[in-house]
């Protein structure tokens, strides 16, 4: 058993990860300020594992007080870093806000693992480092691109203080790269949870499907692809949550071979738009209706993963289907509330 430190630990990825590790009987403490999700989430997780685990409401960008919190907290084996702003389009409204939340609270949680280099370290990165890849699918060692947006940047940043700190100060690190989590826990009780307007595609297609927002819009239908929408790698959330488990198991034995080391996690699949929407109404039998806008900028047309070295490494794969992502998504919209 580890003691591990789950930060964002009631958003989207973070609630499956908790429920995933006290699963696999870890014990877990965590840090989540509610800037993007509720309190009830706890709830949720709890009512899927049978345990309640320690939740703090703390600002882990305000240096004194996540200094304060980690005090209390010296005999943490690990640390999971979900928390960060998220929304591409937000990041580049308000730039300053997002290289505060995100980066600060990255080098506060690092001046903790500086003073105790033996505490594992996972970070939650993104396919966005890559921008539109030279070649697909795409590989750990592909060339990163300029981000596209200052939320991007966080996240090639992120992952440049991870590299300097671990060799500077001689601790490990993992970067999980995502592509496209979707999907909820099958029970229902957890899952996506956007406050306002989603920024995602599946939330948009649920919200849709339930009556509370318009016909769906797909933007463009005139890319190189099979059927004119861009391709996306769309992965299970609960397959997402079971690598973080993996990476800090490997991390905790000791058996990283560089101080910092990056995984990609997906399915190695493409999806367009289109095969998603067809998707949810295969799997849900919901009424679902969508129309074309124009393209939307700064998306990229086509992005997918190698996932050879999860597979080699941590022996990690994707193995729920899009199906089971969009009915189980599905399931969870249907015990929110309507309005």
């Amino acid at each position: 058993m580890s003691k591990v430190l789950v930060t964002g630990g009631l958003g989207y990825i973070g609630s499956h990860t908790v429920v995933e590790l006290l699963a696999r009987g870890h014990d877990v403490v965590i840090a989540d300020n509610l800037a993007n999700t509720r309190a009830e989430v706890l709830d949720g997780i709890e009512a899927i594992s049978g345990k309640r685990p320690e939740w703090a409401n703390v600002d882990l960008a305000d240096h004194a007080a996540c200094a304060a919190f980690l005090a209390q907290h010296e005999d943490l084996d690990g640390i999971i870093h979900f928390a960060a702003y998220k929304a591409v389009g937000e990041s580049v409204e308000k730039p300053l806000d997002y290289y505060h939340n995100n980066l600060g609270s990255l080098v506060n949680l690092l001046q903790f693992c500086k003073q105790k280099p033996s505490c594992a370290f996972i970070f939650s990165s993104s396919c966005t480092v890559y921008g539109q890849a030279d070649e697909l699918p795409i590989k750990e060692d592909a060339s990163v691109k300029p981000a596209e947006s200052p939320y991007g940047n966080t996240k090639q940043v992120g992952e440049e203080i991870l590299r300097d700190a671990a060799n500077a100060h001689g601790f490990q690190v993992i970067a999980l790269r995502y592509f496209n989590p979707v999907g909820a826990h099958p029970s229902a009780k957890i899952g996506e949870l956007p406050l306002g307007a989603p920024q995602n595609l599946v939330p948009f297609i649920t919200q849709s499907a339930a009556g509370l927002r318009g016909p769906l819009k797909v933007f463009g239908n005139d890319y190189p692809t099979r059927d004119g929408t861009c391709i996306r790698d769309y992965i299970h959330v609960v397959d997402v949550a079971k690598a973080h488990i993996l990476a800090m198991e490997r991390l905790v034995a000791g058996k990283c071979e560089q101080a910092l080391e990056v995984f990609n996690l997906g399915t190695g699949t493409g999806s367009t738009v289109v095969e998603v929407l067809e998707a949810f109404k295969k799997s849900t039998g919901a009424e679902l209706q969508w129309d074309f806008a124009d393209r939307r900028p700064g998306d990229v047309v086509a992005a997918f993963a190698d996932t050879q070295k999860a597979r080699d490494v941590l022996g990690w794969s994707a193995e729920l289907p899009l199906e089971q992502s969009m009915a189980d998504a599905w399931r969870w919209q249907q015990t929110l509330p309507k309005n």
